[in-house]
This record gives C-alpha cells, sequence and structure tokens, in this order.
C-alpha cells in the first residue's frame, strides 16, 4: 500500500538532491528525499574540496560557468563559515608551460568576473624568502598568489540534507529506487523500503542519472560523459597554510592542499571511467602520476607507499564531445519533462559543488510552473546552513568559547568540532563536564555523544559512514578502534534504529 502523497520525491543524496530537496521544503512542498546508500556516498564526497571558480575553465572560454561559481563562492562561505573556509593558492610560475602573460590575464579576469568582495585579489610574488617557496624546488623563482574557498564536501551535502528534514522533508537513506512508473497524475516509486507516491520526481542521481530514467521506462539518446578524479593523501608535505595549483607539462593541473591538520591532499586526475559504479578507486597508475606530479615541485619526495589514503569519484559530465577529459564542461543541464507526458520530471545532468546552490533554485523554479507549493521566493541564498549562524571568521571564537565551556577539549578536538558543527557543537558535548561524561572514547576525539548524535541528527549508520563521511576520523583511528566503533553501532540495540 503506497505512503501519503508526497508533492515531490528527489532521487539521490549528493550534493544537488540535498539542495534541491532543502530548496523545494523551505518553499513549503511535502518532499522526500531518496538515497540507495548513505549521504554523499559517491561523487559529492570524492571531490577537492574547493569551493571555486574554475581557474582553468578560463582556457575552455567558459565564462558564464566561471562568473557563476565565482558569484555563488562568497555566498556558500557566508551561509557555511564553519564548513567553508578561504584560501589562498601559490600558482608557480614555469617557463615552457603556460605565458606569464596568459596567467596574469587569467587571474585578473578570475579576480573581477565574480563580484568578489571579501577575498583579497592576486598578487606575485618572489618565492625565495617567501613562506610558500620553502617547500619548493629551488628552480622556482615566481609566482601568483590568488584566493578560493575550501570545504568539506560531505558535511556540506549532510547539512543540506539536514535543514531540508528540519523543514519537513523525510530523507530516507539505504532506499534504492527499484522502479518508477508514471500514472495519469502521479508517480508511483518502489523502493526497497515501501512504495512512495509523488506529484513530481526529481532525477539527481548523478552518475546513475541514465540509469534512474532506464528504471522510469525512459530510453532516449541522452549521453553523459563519465570521467573518474582520484586524490592522494600523504603526511604533511609543508607546514604553512598556504595550498597550491601546480601545472604539469600534459596540460593538466593538480592541488596539493593542508588536509585536516597533519595530512596532504593531492589531486585530481581526470580519467574517463567505464568501470561501473560499485567500487570506484584511484587506479596504481594514477596514484604514482599525482607522486611524479608533486616530486616535480615538493624538495620532499613521495612514492606510492606513503601514501596513507586515497579515494576516487566518478563526476557525470555532459558529453560535449571534448577530445580531453579535463576540456569536458563542468556545467549542467536541467531536463524538465514536457507537460503533455504527464506528471514532470527533472533529470539533472552534470554539475559541480560550487553551483550547487544556484542549480537548486534553478531546478525548483523549473518545477513551480507545474507544483503549485513551490511558488514561492527564493530563500537560499541567505539562509544559514545548521551550524553556520555566525559571522565568518569567528570561527576562533567558536573554538575559544568551546574550551572555556568544555576545559577537557584538547585544540586540535575543538577546532575539528567548531569546523564541522559550528554553533551546532554544544548539541553534541551537551552538560558535559568531563572526558568521562561523554561516554566512550573511540579515540581521536570521537566520543559516543558524538556518535549517538551522528545517528539521530545525520543518517550515520556505519563506521564508515562516521569515520570517512560525517568526519574524516579514518585517517587517525587504527584498526582496533574503528573495529570497536563498528560493534558499538551494531550492538543488540544499534544505535541509528533507536535513534530514528
Amino acid at each position: 500500500m503506497a505512503n501519503d502523497m508526497f508533492d515531490l520525491v528527489v532521487v539521490g543524496g549528493g550534493v544537488n538532491g540535498c539542495g534541491i530537496a532543502r530548496d523545494a521544503a523551505g518553499r513549503g512542498a511535502r518532499v522526500l528525499l531518496l538515497e540507495a546508500g548513505d549521504l554523499a556516498s559517491g561523487t559529492s564526497s570524492a571531490s577537492t574540496k574547493l569551493i571555486h571558480g574554475g581557474l582553468r575553465y578560463l582556457e575552455h572560454y567558459e565564462f558564464g560557468l566561471v562568473r557563476e561559481s565565482l558569484t555563488e563562492r562568497e555566498r556558500l562561505w557566508a551561509i557555511a563559515p564553519h564548513i567553508i573556509r578561504p584560501m589562498r593558492f601559490i600558482l608557480p610560475y614555469v617557463a615552457g608551460l603556460r605565458p606569464r602573460w596568459l596567467l596574469r590575464l587569467g587571474l585578473f579576469v578570475y579576480d573581477h568576473i565574480g563580484g568578489r568582495k571579501r577575498l583579497p585579489a592576486t598578487e606575485t610574488v618572489r618565492l625565495p624568502g617567501h613562506v610558500g617557496g620553502e617547500p619548493l624546488k629551488s628552480e622556482f623563482k615566481s609566482a601568483f598568489i590568488y584566493s578560493d574557498c575550501w570545504v568539506d564536501d560531505a558535511r556540506l551535502v549532510v547539512l543540506n540534507a539536514r535543514d531540508a528534514a528540519d523543514r519537513g522533508a523525510e530523507v530516507r537513506t539505504r532506499c534504492e529506487v527499484e522502479q518508477l512508473e508514471r500514472l495519469a497524475d502521479r508517480w508511483r516509486i518502489a523502493t526497497n523500503q515501501g512504495v512512495f507516491e509523488a506529484r513530481a520526481v526529481v532525477n539527481a542521481a548523478g552518475p546513475a542519472v541514465l540509469d534512474l530514467l532506464g528504471r522510469a521506462g525512459l530510453h532516449g539518446d541522452r549521453r553523459m560523459r563519465l570521467v573518474r578524479g582520484s586524490h592522494i593523501v600523504v603526511r604533511r608535505i609543508f607546514e604553512h597554510d598556504f595550498s597550491y595549483f601546480f601545472q604539469l607539462p600534459d596540460g593538466r593541473i593538480f592541488f596539493a592542499i593542508p588536509y585536516e591538520q597533519d595530512f596532504t591532499l593531492i589531486g585530481t586526475t581526470d580519467r574517463d571511467h567505464q568501470d561501473g559504479l560499485g567500487k570506484v578507486r584511484a587506479s596504481a597508475e594514477e596514484i604514482a602520476y599525482l607522486c611524479e606530479g608533486a616530486n616535480r615541485y615538493f624538495r620532499k619526495q613521495i612514492a606510492p607507499g606513503d601514501v596513507v589514503w586515497s579515494y576516487s569519484g566518478v563526476r557525470p559530465l555532459l558529453d560535449d564531445g571534448s577530445s580531453k577529459p579535463e576540456a569536458a564542461t563542468r556545467g549542467y543541464r536541467l531536463e524538465l519533462s514536457d507537460p503533455a507526458e504527464g506528471p514532470p520530471l527533472l533529470s539533472v545532468f552534470g554539475g559541480k559543488i560550487t553551483t550547487y546552490r544556484h542549480l537548486a533554485e534553478e531546478a525548483v523554479d523549473k518545477l513551480a510552473s507545474r507544483l503549485e507549493p513551490l511558488r514561492q521566493p527564493h530563500w537560499t541564498g541567505n539562509a544559514a546552513l545548521p551550524g553556520g549562524d555566525f559571522e565568518v571568521g569567528d570561527v576562533p571564537r567558536l573554538i575559544a568559547d568551546l574550551t572555556r565551556r568544555y576545559p577537557f577539549l584538547a585544540p586540535a578536538w575543538a577546532l575539528r568540532l567548531a569546523r564541522s558543527y559550528g554553533t551546532l557543537a554544544t548539541d553534541i558535548l551537551g552538560d558535559a563536564k568531563e572526558l568521562a561524561d561523554c561516554g566512550q572514547h573511540f579515540g581521536a576525539g570521537l566520543t559516543e555523544r558524538e556518535v549517538r548524535y551522528l545517528a539521530a541528527r545525520e543518517w550515520a549508520r556505519t563506521a564508515d559512514d562516521i569515520l570517512w563521511r560525517r568526519t574524516k576520523l579514518g585517517l587517525r583511528l587504527n584498526a582496533a578502534q574503528s573495529a570497536a566503533l563498528a560493534a558499538f553501532l551494531d550492538g543488540e540495540e544499534p544505535v541509528w534504529r533507536s535513534a530514528s
């Protein structure tokens, strides 16, 4: 028997799906979000973790996409200042690659095309004597330094889902859509958790967007290009807070970014992906490629054996006929079914994390012409995501408040809580006076209180959900500690089940 009718069912718990669910719920629609696995378990947690305009997209004349992305950059920073922060990037000049005048011109456009207000402008520096030059080989003499932002991508997804739920949406994870059936005035959605009905459906399944259309019996000549991007994490190569934007002789670029206080994140690759979406992993060739790239620039050399973690995601890009994967557009297309076909189906093709909010707004606007409850004003551009209701730059104050209220917090622990949960960190720690009040301690500052919070408020079900998506403590917990967390979650009365 079908459940009550929803206005909108969104299929896909990545950044676009959660953003659309949040926007629609905030406009008053009754929304159901369905995700086959965990939130952000695919592409949306496997990015380079940047909110950026895409400096290299200027080379491919994607000025509209760069402008849109840069306009969103400071807006997203303002609504999520706990999980998004500004970052300065060092772009060394390399003789024989892109000429100096081209880099300077590109950065001038980058500074002025998107309405930059808070972020500092580009500057030119001599690397000898600059802190950013110390880890680099002596042959690199000059560089440009420009601004972008860093984001905890998986938390961005979860916080959009949390805000959608706070505004009335129902969120179901581990809920796979098996069939979509279009009836005269509604959709019937069969899943492994039951049957649901809705007046409209959004297909935000990312790399599986065409597969979901097939489950609705819709087949066409649409084409997507699946491109795999892989990253590696190594022990910290440099001590400062700058990031690096590097060029390679094959025309590709990659980043080296300070990561989780003690590590360096290096990526990404761009390879066409044809191996299915089950387990997407960085290949040995990609890992070696990234190590070799880093070794062209850094004094400290790294090898595949130094990699403490690697991850890989498949980007669903519009197939624009580009000969190289890195040249394929990062733009998006929203395809809304014709009214003559019956109840509306909106499919999302392409996109990138930086443009997710604007994409969601545009998607809900398209559906509003067919779904009366959505005919409400825009609101997501100024409404803080959960925990982000404070001014940009106030994270140090949050940390000071936490350590004053909870003296047992080590500095790194307080920093992690502030950057992950913002003003909601006190919801986790509550009235705790000492570490023992937080229950079982799994290691690295992960306690029973936080685990129970993540199960109750953020749909965490497994150790991987917590260690690699809600946090990145998988980099710090050893095998025994991880096993203890898994056992706790799978206890006689699973924490997540009692929290639901």
